[in-house]
């Protein structure tokens, strides 16, 4: 049986390029990956599959149409998988343009493209095609501390500019279900965590300040609640969806891991004395600094219809997986080095050292 390609978009990003990674280590598919290269992907990540003949890598934008068509005719995927996106909500807050851009721009050129492609293609190929849209929970806005987690019939109430530009994606892909008949699918995911992910996001940025005994900026009272899952149990169910999922459905993928932030770092701390114990206790660092604007308060995942229907079940238990992960990027200092020179430095100073301290002890995302 001839293996398939499958058409990568964002795949040198954190989630991708761990899906990558999972996609070829398996022998699923050659895989095409399509990769702008802004300053959260990185062709470092994906280094171990230069010389890998199932792996091409083209560094080009989503949102460049003649580009996507050559790529789709020359390599004729049997799926398309798009991570491609601008994905930091405090990045969102600062400058929305770009997540405009990309999230919804850019998606749209890539279903045009996908509905040319899938058109021209024979019957049996056509049927079994799949565009798979790689979302986020935060389409669906804030919950209570009492409500029900999400669940795919939860309406979409998108409260930074990221969640917006997302869900404007997700609403295209929608609609090019169920206009064109083009054979999508969507998955919106709780918070990941794990290798490759950019050393700006909570938890990777925990573990680098905690290493370098330099503060832990955390927003607000750091009770703000997040749902947890390890990247390597998101790349399989996304391996799932688009093997098993039904043609225009939604699904939730999560944890059902609910942590709030404060409890995830001093969770690393502890981690982190254990490690390192000349610079314990390391909760000292543990410093408030302001919220972030229309900072969501929690967001939680109903997973059921990916039990239920697909049969999957998050494999990795937090305490695993946080273990793991400080211990990858203990011993993937030169990879930390090379993504966070210059811009990223600048950018953290820029979002958390003008934001002062109001605490010590204290936390938030």
């Amino acid at each position: 049986m001839q293996v398939p390609s499958w058409l990568v978009t964002g795949g040198a990003g954190f989630i991708g390029s761990n899906f990558v990674h999972s996609v070829r280590r398996e022998g699923y598919a050659r895989v095409v990956n399509l990769d702008k290269l802004t300053y959260a992907g990185h062709r470092e990540n994906l280094e171990d599959l230069v010389d890998d003949r199932g792996y091409v890598f083209v560094h080009g934008d989503i949102g460049d149409a003649s580009l996507v068509d050559s790529l789709l005719r020359d390599h004729q995927p049997s799926a398309i998988v798009n991570f491609a996106a601008e994905s930091h909500v405090d990045r969102s807050i600062m400058g929305p343009q770009e997540f405009i851009q990309t999230n919804v721009v850019g998606t749209h050129t890539l279903l045009q493209c996908a509905l040319r492609y899938w058109k021209s293609l024979e019957h049996g190929r056509a049927s079994d095609f799949r565009f798979l849209q790689v979302s986020t929970d935060e389409v669906y806005g804030s919950l209570g501390p009492h409500d029900h987690p999400f669940t795919e019939g939860n309406q979409y109430r998108p409260n930074s500019p990221y969640a917006a530009s997302k869900a404007a994606a997700d609403h295209l892909v929608r609609a090019y279900h169920e206009t064109f008949g083009l054979p999508t699918l969507t998955t919106n995911c709780s918070n990941n965590y794990g290798p490759y992910q950019h050393p700006e996001k909570l938890i990777p940025l925990m573990i680098g300040n905690g290493r370098s005994d330099r503060p832990l900026p955390v927003y607000g009272d750091g009770l703000q609640v997040r749902d947890w899952l390890y990247v390597q149990d998101h790349c399989d169910a996304l391996r799932l969806v688009l093997e098993r999922g039904r043609a225009g459905e939604t699904y939730n993928i999560g944890g059902d891991c609910e942590r709030a932030n404060l409890d995830i770092v001093h969770a690393l701390c502890r981690l982190l004395d254990n490690a390192y114990p000349q610079g314990a206790p390391h909760a000292r660092l543990v410093t408030h600094v302001a919220d972030r604007l229309g900072h969501d308060r929690r967001y939680a995942i109903d997973a059921s219809k990916m039990h239920r229907e697909l049969g999957w079940q998050p494999r990795t238990t937090f305490d695993e997986g946080l273990a793991y992960t400080l211990r990858w990027y203990a011993e993937h200092a030169d990879w930390v080095a090379a993504v966070s020179a210059g811009a990223h430095e600048r950018w953290i100073e820029t979002n958390y050292d003008n934001r002062g301290s109001t605490a010590v002890n204290g936390g938030g995302k």
